[in-house]
């Protein structure tokens, strides 16, 4: 089991990450971050997703689905962003969030990576 300042350190080593944080959706506050550039405000980012990943949620819930987000992909012109809502019971309401350089990542690795990631995540 790994502990959040080695998940996020985990997740920089994925190839092409710029960024990684775990974010409460719920309050919108990032609870830790790793990486980021001096262009690109990674806590703001990941905050700032809090408004997709509630909107989802929210979809979900008035379509009465019986499922849950594996993750969300969203693709920029240089960069991919993958938020991956926690669905273990400690954590309900986070999400870890992940910034790739799209030159540099092959995205069906990253999203493996992820995945064992959050499973492998103790809070």
């Amino acid at each position: 089991m790994a502990n959040l300042d080695t998940a996020l350190k985990d997740a920089m080593t994925i190839d092409g990450a710029i960024g990684a944080a775990l974010v409460d959706y719920t309050s919108g506050m990032t609870l830790g971050v790793a990486g980021g550039t001096p262009e690109i405000d990674l806590t703001v980012a990941a905050a700032g997703n809090t408004d997709v990943v509630r909107a989802k949620m929210r979809t979900i819930e008035m379509l009465k689905l019986n499922d849950e987000i594996e993750d969300m992909l969203i693709t920029l012109g240089g960069q991919y962003h993958i938020i991956r809502p926690l669905n273990g019971p400690n954590g309900k309401g986070l999400f870890l969030y992940l910034m790739l350089s799209k030159a540099r990542s092959n995205l069906a690795l990253a999203r493996h990576q992820l995945r064992t990631i959050e499973e492998q995540l103790e809070l």
